[in-house]
């Protein structure tokens, strides 16, 4: 047989079966009548796996594809089933009194120092914020659990160097909301204080990322590096101090402490940039809102992933970002962050959300916002 009589064999059985499949999801539609007056869930793991079991054990040699395409079948029924129950009614109740428009000023809470890449960010979402600056990245979200900030600007994904996990672990802790975000062209240089010579450096001190970033710098120039708080912090410690170190951090900042800068644009990579995200303890979503973050867990079962995933293919949707962190009180089992390009106000979209809501664990809808790309 050759292989365009294989193909035509293929098309006759996908005529068959595509009658046979809108039969079943016609099934799902009087399920769903059902369910809106009895109030039962959509999702019934018990009834799944047994379909699932029973299929497997019946397809023979084919046994475990024929398992993936029944678990998609159900992926696609309870889909529609939501769809047709309006599920998620306090998600959408949330999203409906969410704010439209970010304001220009407010009380922005930044990690770091005046100078650092934070402020930058900052200053570029809010030009009329009222801005203050801590040690540590839990001091931001803390200032905004006790109501003493309006919003916290906090980096949390690097083009070279990656993600921020400690900034990821405290938005899963946390659970507040991504109000914008925006990206921030890093141009790193080597400073040092008035009067030291390159010769005489003993450490260079900054951030593990922008360390990371300016790897290749450091080790062609021999240089020992030590992690410190923030980029803007060891430019104004290194100000302070004086002596034999040196700092890696913006011009901006060399320039605000007073510092002498010896080399620019040290960082491996020329198109270097890092991702801001604004939070805030109330939802935000701009009508030109064009990026949705969540987060979840899920069953410790084998493909439940994956499931999860298609169902954003299933709605023609674009993932950009998956981000996994361990529980603290489970082994091996995993909260997930999840960025995907979409608008809220779209049904398609929301009814989404709003199924995912009802069925994953520890769900949470984070935001739906506008993303500013990196100025030159």
């Amino acid at each position: 047989m050759t292989l365009e009589e294989i193909r035509t064999k293929i098309n006759e059985i996908d005529d068959q079966l595509l009658p046979l499949l809108t039969a079943r999801l016609d099934r799902g539609r009087e399920v769903a009548a059902v369910k809106q007056k009895t109030g039962g869930p959509v999702l019934n793991p018990e009834r799944e796996n047994e379909i699932l079991d029973r299929m497997e054990s019946r397809a023979g040699e084919y046994g475990r594809e024929v398992r993936v395409i029944y678990a998609a079948c159900m992926e696609a029924s309870r889909s529609l089933q939501h769809r047709l129950l309006g599920s998620g009614e306090e998600l959408r109740a949330l999203i409906q009194g969410a704010k439209d428009r970010l304001p220009s000023g407010g009380r922005i809470a930044c990690q770091g120092a005046e100078g650092a890449y934070s402020h930058q960010a900052a200053l570029r979402l809010f030009p009329k914020g009222e801005l203050s600056f801590s040690h540590a990245f839990g001091d931001v979200f803390e200032a905004l659990r006790q109501g003493t900030a309006d919003f916290g600007i906090l980096p949390v994904e690097n083009s070279s160097a990656g993600s921020v996990t400690e900034v990821y672990d405290l938005i899963l802790k946390y659970r507040f909301f991504i109000a914008a975000a925006t990206t921030v062209k890093i141009d790193h240089c080597l400073a040092v204080p008035k009067g030291t010579r390159r010769e005489e450096l003993q450490m260079v001190y900054s951030h593990p990322q922008a360390l990371a970033q300016c790897s290749e710098y450091l080790k062609s120039n021999g240089l020992s590096a030590e992690p410190f708080s923030n980029t803007a912090a060891a430019a104004k410690m290194a100000a302070q101090q004086g002596g034999s170190i040196g700092v890696i951090c913006s011009q901006q900042a060399a320039e605000t402490y007073g510092l002498t800068i010896l080399d620019h644009d040290i960082q491996n990579s020329h198109s270097n940039c890092t991702r801001f995200m604004a939070v805030c303890r109330g939802p935000v979503i701009p009508p030109d809102a064009q990026k949705i973050s969540l987060c979840f867990s899920l069953p410790h079962t084998t493909g439940s992933l994956s499931g999860v995933l298609s169902r954003f293919a299933i709605h023609g949707l674009n993932l950009t970002k998956i981000e996994s962190r361990p529980l603290a009180d489970k082994n091996f089992e995993y909260d997930f962050y999840l960025d995907f390009s979409g608008n809220v106000h779209e049904a398609d979209t929301l009814d989404l959300i709003a199924a995912l809501y009802e069925e994953l664990p520890r769900f949470s809808f984070l935001g739906n916002y506008r993303e500013l790309e990196a100025t030159p």
